[in-house]
């Protein structure tokens, strides 16, 4: 209590003076003065603690090793420039850790610079920002050092170890724009998110490729078996041809289930806009059905309704039929989770709501950049489970007895 009244009162002292924001915040304003104080101050004990005698300590001028003066150095910090007076050693052996040799910015610029780029913003549209707010010119050539830092974070956190078991599993790509040999190109970014025993959400890696397909999808599962990964009980997918038979390869217990969202999206292609409603309707009636059976009347019902006008939508469903059906072996707490990859998708959007306000990447690394950085902020939000998830962990641990982790 008697340190915070006698802080509060320095403050005030430090205040009597400032009319205005401008004397607070401006360029010669005082935070700026107590921040050049304080690294001062900060780079002083650290000369001293090097040297290991306080400054006009008796007898200094006989030690081998002292005080030299200072140099001055400009920094770029969060609230502008930065001119500050370094303290030096005469036989230059001094190495200041907060503000390093060649350091030409403070860790806060940093943190600004990724956090801009994380959500969309380029290297010159940074540029701009930090000038127009903050008063501050850094280079793009700075802007990339920045940026690239976060590579060896990404392969470290792409080459992790992973869980044994993820009951559920989510794979989908998107699309994003590079350009390679001055031609503007898409790029295939393969996702995959898992949930875990405890029901939260965990992205468990990005893989960049020409194109998607399901021989690519087969080098993923085998990567995140390598990693670690041994089981999975559900994955959900969407209608890629051969990628049921490429999980199933790396993982011969799993279930598919594809997405039945994506079924009704693509059934839908067929229809005229005014029988839209009427054949989604009927559509809903199949997946929605209590049990087995009554999906099976529902699709024979819809077949007769609309084979004559639609003749494609019943037969592509009963091709896929051992694909749609394992939900209807589930109770409805884990259905509404399996049905559809929308877990997945929804993270695609926010992931494209960044994308689109870049053209196209110059590289995978800049594409790996940006997309990790915006997972890292979408992340933060996942902190609570799936609703009902203690329900389903205990259907699970019932129908999967035998693989559930002791």
């Amino acid at each position: 209590m008697a340190d915070t009244v006698k802080c509060n009162a320095l403050l005030d002292d430090l205040l009597k003076d400032c009319q205005g924001p401008e004397d607070i915040l401006g360029q010669h304003g005082l935070l700026k003065q107590l921040t050049q104080r304080l690294v001062e101050r900060a780079l002083e004990g650290e000369l001293t603690a090097h040297l290991g005698y306080d400054p006009h300590e008796l007898g200094e001028a006989a030690r081998e090793n002292r005080r030299n003066g200072r140099g001055s150095k400009r920094l770029q910090t969060e609230t502008g420039p930065l001119s500050i007076d370094v303290p030096r050693d005469r036989e230059g052996s001094f190495e200041p850790q907060l503000v390093k040799k060649r350091q030409r910015r403070l860790s806060g610029l940093d943190d600004i610079v990724l956090s801009l780029y994380a959500r969309g913003l380029s290297t010159r549209e940074i540029q701009g920002h930090l000038e127009e707010l903050y008063g501050t010119e850094v280079s793009p050539t700075l802007i990339s050092q920045v940026t690239n830092a976060v590579l060896e974070e990404i392969k470290a956190w792409q080459n992790r170890p992973l869980e044994v078991l993820y009951p559920i599993l989510y794979l989908d790509a998107l699309m994003v724009k590079s350009r390679e040999d001055g031609t503007v190109r898409n790029r295939a970014v393969y996702v995959a998110l898992g949930v875990t025993l405890s029901g939260h959400k965990e992205l468990l890696g990005l893989w960049i490729a020409p194109t998607e397909g399901a021989k690519f999808w087969l080098s993923v599962l085998t990567e995140l078996k390598n990693r670690g990964m041994q089981d999975c009980f559900i994955a959900c997918v969407d209608g890629l041809t051969g990628f049921p038979e490429a999980i199933e390869t790396v993982f011969p217990k799993t279930q598919v289930q594809l997405c039945l969202v994506h079924k009704v999206r693509n059934s839908l292609a067929y229809v005229s806009y005014k029988d839209r409603r009427a054949v989604a309707k009927d559509l809903k009636a199949i997946y929605t059905a209590p049990t087995l059976e009554g999906a099976e009347t529902a699709l024979e019902c819809f077949a007769k309704t609309w084979d004559g006008r639609y003749p494609a939508i019943s037969p592509s469903w009963l091709a896929d039929w051992d694909r749609l059906i394992p939900l209807f072996e589930y109770p409805p707490e884990i259905r509404r989770v399996i049905y559809t990859t929308n877990a997945i998708e929804s993270l695609n959007r926010s992931l494209r709501r960044v994308l689109k306000t870049r053209g196209a990447f110059p590289n995978d690394e800049a594409i790996r950049k940006v997309l990790y950085l915006a997972l890292k902020n979408i992340s933060k939000k996942w902190t609570m489970p799936i609703a009902h998830w203690n329900v389903a962990l205990n259907q699970f641990a019932i129908l999967f007895a035998d693989r559930m982790p002791k």
